[in-house]
């Protein structure tokens, strides 16, 4: 199948149909087994040494965690959306950072897959799904975040393709990814009109990896950024010409909200429980301190919201799913941009909601806690910040409820 039968396919709403219901249950038992064993002993151990944890996600692609909307025909699972939202809900209620950059590289093995020649899935899509090899997705740049269409990154025609110049930041898995799906400007003022998405490969010359970024925590998401300076990249890596690849990355992003809804329920579930059976278990001033009102009062209300929370991301699960059947994505982009407005304002209050019911036995590295108030403050900035979910809710509110 050529480029250009994959992105025909993706019109006509062609997406994984998703494994039978009796084979995805026995893959979640699965992937909660890896989880338990292999993720949440080393989490701690990981963030210290402030790295990827390379060898786990190689680890993870032995079960095919890397290639989970990869068509079975091309070695990958076949997934639905929704299916895989649901896997990373359960990788998250250990460490959101580790399955947000598994999910990244997935999700361009996927893209690999159709949207690359077959040049492209022959050189990269084995060695994503495998682990040997990372991915990802480069929009923003050190001048350009929320604003997307102001991307600085140009893309210049030239004898057999096209040359590359500029920068790009907080990039997911740009610690040790090489195979990266790059946003430039073909048009420089513009915006949006200009955009166009190239395959880059950073084994290349022309491409210089930065030092990651030392942050306050989540060091498992490999975030860092990388420079292209006169990188070459032929005709066929340009996947999605000018105009066409900002509506398709608008278009995109409706799943990578909806997921990271998923990873912040997922998150505070596992906070709240750890609370819960911490309170039943200690004692104060002779009873369980789940027993008093004021303790018990203040996790119900973490319950609450997360059952909220929880209803908007499933109503943004079915929304995308939809909109990938019918090749429309307008009718989810206010179910994605609700679900991660509320899921990542609730996650970190209720976090630290749940911490604080525990005392200052909440701090310690041994309860995930902490762990899941970083991934938390990470999910309010990545894939559109929660100013842009409010902004992009308000904009709808007059053709919502204007009446005359």
């Amino acid at each position: 199948m050529t480029a250009a039968d994959a992105d025909n396919s993706i019109a006509a709403g062609d997406p994984p149909t998703g494994m039978d219901a009796g084979s995805f249950e026995a893959f979640v038992s699965e992937v909660s087994q890896f989880r338990d064993t292999v993720v949440a002993p080393n989490v701690n151990r990981w963030e210290s040494e402030k790295r990827m944890a390379l060898e786990a996600l190689r680890d993870a692609s032995e079960i095919g965690l890397l290639a989970m909307e990869v068509p079975a025909e091309l070695g990958g699972l076949g997934m639905s959306f929704a299916q895989k939202c649901r896997i990373i809900e359960v990788l998250s209620a250990v460490s959101m950072p580790f399955a947000f950059s598994l999910v990244n590289t997935g999700n361009v093995a996927s893209r690999v897959a159709r949207l690359g020649s077959d040049t492209h899935r022959e050189r990269y899509l084995a060695d994503l799904m495998a682990g040997r090899r990372f991915g990802s997705t480069a929009l923003t740049e050190p001048s350009a975040g929320s604003d997307f269409a102001n991307i600085a990154t140009t893309a210049t025609p030239v004898d057999g393709g096209w040359r590359l110049d500029g920068a790009k930041a907080w990039i997911t898995n740009a610690a040790h990814s090489d195979v990266i799906f790059c946003y430039a400007q073909t048009r420089p003022g513009s915006r949006g009109r200009g955009i166009a998405l190239f395959l880059i490969d950073g084994t290349q010359p022309g491409f210089e990896r930065l030092p990651p970024y030392e942050l306050a925590g989540g060091h498992l998401i490999g975030t860092g950024g990388f420079r292209l300076d006169g990188y070459m990249a032929a005709a066929e890596d340009l996947l999605s010409p000018a105009g066409e690849a900002f509506i398709a990355a608008l278009s995109s992003v409706n799943g990578a909200r909806t997921y990271v809804a998923a990873m912040c329920c997922a998150m505070v579930e596992a906070t709240l429980a750890s609370a819960v059976r911490y309170g039943a278990e200690r004692e104060a001033f002779g009873k369980p301190i789940i027993a008093h009102q004021g303790l018990a009062w203040k996790l119900a209300g973490v319950q609450n919201r997360l059952e909220a929370a929880q209803l908007l991301t499933a109503r943004a699960i079915e929304a995308v799913t939809t909109s990938l059947r019918t090749g429309d994505a307008s009718g989810a982009i206010l179910p994605a941009a609700h679900a991660k407005k509320f899921a990542t304002e609730t996650a970190e209050a209720d976090i630290a909601t749940c911490i604080q019911a525990m005392g200052a036995e909440g701090l310690r590295s041994d309860h995930p806690g902490g762990h899941h108030l970083i991934g938390a403050r990470i999910a309010n900035y990545v894939d559109g910040s929660t100013e842009i979910q409010t902004d992009r809710i308000a904009r709808s509110l007059a053709a919502t409820y204007a009446t005359g």
